[in-house]
């Protein structure tokens, strides 16, 4: 396995990544990974490396890379459940100034960056994200449904809100398949938005699954946090790599 950090120019800067590939010279497909809020960080590459050893080239940016390069704060107590609320409070102005806007602007960077890496298999790519990043990865496939063919979003917060840019508002636009893997009693996605969402997915005729996790908590994947839930986690790689073969 080659793993590298990488830079990317975007409009606005810089975005460091995680990108690795397996060896051979390819042509292999490749996946877009979004990071929850907590950043580039060896949980993040040991996922890429997982998925890259299914025979795919992986790019991991640092989505929040306007407050700065990885790691963006302390994470040394991020299994600790107080310390892990502080953390996130830190990064919280990092992510809300990541609006829809910039997300979409940002995504055409990773896109185009994967595109010309040699190995990279021609065509659309398919995306997963996890908390935060599941929510970017459905905005991203609904500005880009011709470069991105799937989406499996894991423990994704938000996907239903009272604002214009919601992403269950521009569900239409998807022309590939959606995976939605909920958290139980997850106050970012709660029951009453998960039928929301999956009424505006039927609505637009969208090919979707959506399941909640039950018993499993908000970051369900994360190892190295509060919130893991090795069970969960499990059932997450079996249906992302289930999900990822059925897209080939």
């Amino acid at each position: 396995m080659h793993k590298t950090t990488v830079d990317i120019t975007t409009d606005d800067g810089v975005a460091d990544a995680y990108l690795v590939r397996p060896d051979g010279e390819g042509p292999w497909p490749a996946v877009l990974l979004f990071m929850d809020a907590f950043g580039l960080r060896p949980r993040i590459e040991e996922m890429a490396t997982r998925i890259a050893g299914r025979g795919y080239v992986v790019l991991a940016p640092n989505i929040l890379y306007r407050g700065g390069r990885s790691p963006l704060v302390d994470l040394s107590a991020l299994s600790d459940p107080a310390a892990r609320e502080s953390i996130f409070g830190k990064v919280v102005p990092m992510i809300m100034a990541l609006d829809t806007d910039r997300i979409v602007r940002d995504t055409q960077a990773y896109l185009d960056f994967l595109a010309a890496q040699d190995g990279v298999a021609p065509g659309p790519v398919v995306a997963t994200g996890y908390c935060m990043g599941g929510t970017n990865a459905v905005k991203a496939i609904e500005a880009y449904p011709d470069r991105i063919k799937g989406v499996a979003s894991f423990h994704g917060g938000r996907l239903v809100t009272d604002q214009p840019d919601s992403p269950h508002l521009k569900v239409g636009a998807v022309t590939g398949e959606l995976y939605f893997a909920h958290a139980d009693n997850d106050h970012s996605m709660n029951a009453e938005q998960i039928a929301t969402l999956e009424a505006a997915l039927d609505k637009a005729g969208v090919r979707y699954t959506s399941e909640v996790y039950e018993g499993a908590p908000h970051g369900f994947t994360m190892s190295d946090t509060a919130a893991y839930n090795e069970a969960a986690e499990k059932r997450h790689w079996e249906n992302l790599f289930a999900f990822l073969d059925r897209l080939d």
